[in-house]
């Protein structure tokens, strides 16, 4: 069993329990389910946004422990101030370390940023969470569903007004995977099996996503050369996490990040 099968067991087993202590009808009548969805794909395509999906991710199954004392709204808020276009909070628990309460969190703390529900979904329950907690956009992996299962899921999300962001690692699953009910394509550089991240596999499959969908990179990046490249060669958006939550202010170092990377696109190709 691979790690992704471990997580998606534990996910459904999850799902379950949350859906018997929390009904649909409990859901839909929280403040955050009746308001205006903000689109991520416009904040990331924007002419003067930086197309970072700033992450706040406490640990990994890979890295494991990567910040454990980050507070869920000054980092959010820092990630806006800093250029953020877009924020990605995790809501796992067992295995990311996070919470419902840091995607609320986050909502509160910024109103007017679009928010990623970053998380294994895998139920029509999920897409009702999100909502209620205030995210704006969900992740769907093609990893671990089927070209059914995401064209269900992408359609209900779209029903309820939420943007889809669709995860492949490769050809195969961005071939089959892809839908006119996705908002945002993700090329995820690291390899499930081996963990190890390469920007070449974005690169490769840029050129296979179709411009009708804003294309965001993730993984594996670390420095503003290499956002260069990625942009230069088809993308529109960045998602990282890892390289900013490792360092002491998560927030300085997407700071720092911003400065460099306008300070080359400046530069003349």
């Amino acid at each position: 069993m691979t790690i992704l099968d471990e997580i998606v067991a534990q996910k459904r087993l999850e799902v379950e329990q949350r859906k018997a202590e929390t009904p649909t009808s409990v859901l839909e009548q929280m403040p955050d389910f009746k308001r205006p969805v903000l689109s991520a794909r416009d904040a990331v395509q924007d002419f003067n946004s930086t197309g970072i999906i700033a992450e706040f991710k406490r640990k990994s199954p890979s890295k494991g422990l990567i910040n454990g004392t980050a507070d869920v709204a000054e980092t959010t808020r820092g990630y806006v101030r800093a250029g953020a276009a877009v924020l990605s909070v995790l809501t796992d628990e067992p295995f990311f370390g996070g919470t419902p309460a840091d995607l609320q969190a986050a909502r509160l703390a910024n109103p007017g940023t679009p928010i990623l529900r970053k998380d294994f979904v895998i139920d029509q329950y999920q897409l009702l969470e999100a909502k209620a907690w205030g995210a704006d956009l969900v992740l769907l992996i093609a990893a671990c569903l089927s070209s059914e299962e995401i064209k269900l899921l992408s359609e209900q999300a779209q029903d309820l007004g939420l943007q889809v962001l669709l995860e492949v690692h490769d050809a195969d699953e961005l071939d089959r995977s892809l839908s006119a009910s996705v908002d945002l394509v993700g090329v995820n550089n690291r390899n499930l099996h081996t963990f190890e991240t390469r920007i070449e596999t974005s690169l490769e499959l840029v050129e296979r996503i179709p411009d009708s969908f804003a294309k965001i990179t993730e993984s594996g990046l670390h420095d503003a050369k290499t956002m260069q490249t990625l942009f230069r060669g088809g993308f529109d958006g960045f998602l990282i996490g890892e390289a900013f939550m490792k360092a002491q202010d998560p927030a300085a170092a997407l700071a720092a990040l911003v400065a460099h990377y306008k300070q080359l696109t400046t530069v003349p190709i």
